[in-house]
């Protein structure tokens, strides 16, 4: 009974993130048809206090999603969750966070850039769709259910034991380290209205993302040695270097945090 239990818990944390990935796209894209509110609403407060507000509400994400996604926290949380489930807690608190962040943003007003020409609009538009698209294309370019927790509630469903997946070169990693975190700056920052709470947020997530990737990588190369060292110096952290060499390189697994 608890494996089903276990399954039906990680396939539910599953199918969520999914809904709040689709709704923060709606959000920052400020697609909700006047139907939900947008990250570019109506202001209801003075702006210092909208900012601080927005602020907290980013530390507030930023800080858990980053702390549980290290070994030193998996290792002490483990004896509280149960080890299958563990990456699916991981992704429901994260969505958890997220949906607090999209219920209580304050929009500010201030407009930073405005894109009014339509060959212009459209382009950038297709650019952040674009960006949209990507996030999720790269996590399959890896493996999109063990990174959200699915591939281990169902092997443990089939009474299998858990393994790390093989090194492997997929697509995009074999130009750049953190092709996920490319997407979504592409997802934050491109847009044809740039206002102040939407640079607030592109600004920040952006320096979360450029922080992470330090504390990231020491946890690779404690888990992958050699082999994720070899790929750090032949492939680019965002952008692709000159020269990659033709031997198999090491792709960024589920142990990364970028999620």
């Amino acid at each position: 009974m608890k494996r089903y239990a276990f399954f039906a818990y990680g396939v539910t944390c599953h199918l969520l993130f999914l809904c709040v990935y689709a709704w923060l796209a709606l959000f920052v894209g400020n697609l909700g048809f006047g139907l939900i509110p947008t990250i570019d609403g109506e202001p209801t407060m003075p702006i210092a206090w909208a900012i601080f507000i927005n602020v907290l509400l980013i530390v507030a994400f930023v800080v858990p999603h980053s702390v549980m996604a290290r070994p030193s926290f998996k290792k002490w949380w483990t004896r509280y969750i149960p080890a299958p489930i563990e990456r699916s807690t991981y992704v429901l608190v994260s969505c958890l966070l997220m949906i607090n962040l999209l219920l209580n943003w304050q929009p500010t007003g201030g407009i930073v850039w405005n894109v009014s020409q339509p060959v212009a609009y459209w382009s950038l538009l297709a650019i952040f769709l674009l960006g949209v698209l990507l996030v999720p294309a790269v996590s399959l370019m890896i493996n999109h259910f063990d990174l959200f927790g699915t591939r281990q509630v169902w092997l443990y469903l089939q009474g299998k034991e858990y393994t790390h997946l093989e090194f492997r070169t997929p697509m995009a990693y074999r130009f750049a380290r953190h092709p996920l975190y490319v997407g979504w700056m592409l997802f934050f920052w491109v847009t044809p209205t740039m206002t102040v709470s939407h640079l607030l947020l592109a600004v920040l997530t952006t320096l979360y993302m450029l922080a992470a990737i330090p504390f990231e990588e020491r946890d690779l190369v404690s888990h992958f040695g050699e082999k994720y060292l070899n790929y750090r110096r032949r492939v680019g952290a965002l952008f692709p270097k000159l020269h990659l060499g033709n031997d198999n390189q090491v792709s960024v697994t589920s142990q990364s945090s970028e999620t």
